[in-house]
């Protein structure tokens, strides 16, 4: 009688493939045995067991470079082992579960790309009576902001939050939009912006939402990135002379040709 199986067999009985067992000999997990008088290498209960050990230390996410060193340890360090993997797999779910919550954000576009507090306040503008055209607006220029000057943008919603109560401030927002429409020389340009650096020379938490952005970094590109983003040419025209003024005024805003 012959004694042991034929690597398919111990295969099938380990539950996984004879690619995988050639594999497991490649790494120098699983010794391989010795061909017997037929020229066929028979697996016994101890090769079967190695392949069972390995087999089952994979499957727990231990990676085949260290499993090696592991079939060898003592109790203690058998132990240590076990927990820097399951450590090393609680990171990985946690990366995995925070992949699979974005893609349940992609369901609806701004939840993917910006916080809860920022769609919230995004939410709020329809009721405040801004057009859907101003709201896709206002969604674009955070989600740079986001993504340019991501320090600051937690502070900057809750400057949004405290002017979205301003009443005056709301008119004058929604008075720079119609800005979009007029000529660049169109006198209503130039009241508007006195008006709104006026407002923000007087409400010094409004001037904020000016300031705090680019205030976070050196590069006044990102600022203006941010600041100018899908503005018309009388908007541009209504930002441009509101930020001279409150340079006048010693506020510190990027210039047009600043870097």
């Amino acid at each position: 009688m012959m004694n042991g199986v034929t690597i398919g067999q111990a295969a099938a009985f380990v539950g996984v493939t004879v690619k995988t067992v050639r594999h497991y000999h490649k790494l120098g997990l699983v010794e391989e045995p010795q061909r017997d008088s037929s020229g066929y290498r028979r697996y016994g209960s101890a090769e079967l067991l190695q392949l069972v050990q390995v087999r089952t230390l994979a499957a727990a996410g231990v990676p085949l470079a260290e499993i090696g060193p592991l079939l060898g340890a003592d109790a203690t360090g058998f132990a240590a082992a076990l927990a820097d993997v399951e450590q090393q797999l609680t990171e990985r779910i946690e990366e995995l579960t925070a992949r699979r919550d974005t893609l349940h954000r992609l369901a609806d576009g701004n939840r993917a790309l910006l916080p809860d507090r920022a769609v919230a306040l995004l939410e709020r503008l329809p009721g405040l009576g801004f057009t859907a055209d101003e709201v896709a607006a206002a969604r674009e220029g955070w989600v740079l902001a986001k993504a340019l000057v991501p320090e600051g943008f937690d502070d900057y919603l809750g400057n949004v939050e405290h002017a979205l109560e301003d009443t005056r401030f709301i008119a004058l927002i929604k008075r720079g939009a119609e800005a979009a429409a007029w000529e660049p020389g169109d006198p209503r340009i130039a009241e508007l912006a006195t008006a709104l650096a006026e407002h923000y020379l007087a409400n010094p938490e409004l001037l904020k939402i000016v300031t705090g952005l680019q205030a976070r970094t050196e590069a006044a590109t990102r600022y203006k990135l941010i600041a100018y983003h899908g503005e018309e040419q009388g908007s541009a025209a209504a930002r441009a002379l509101v930020e001279a003024k409150l340079r006048s005024a010693g506020i510190r805003i990027p210039g047009p040709h600043s870097r």
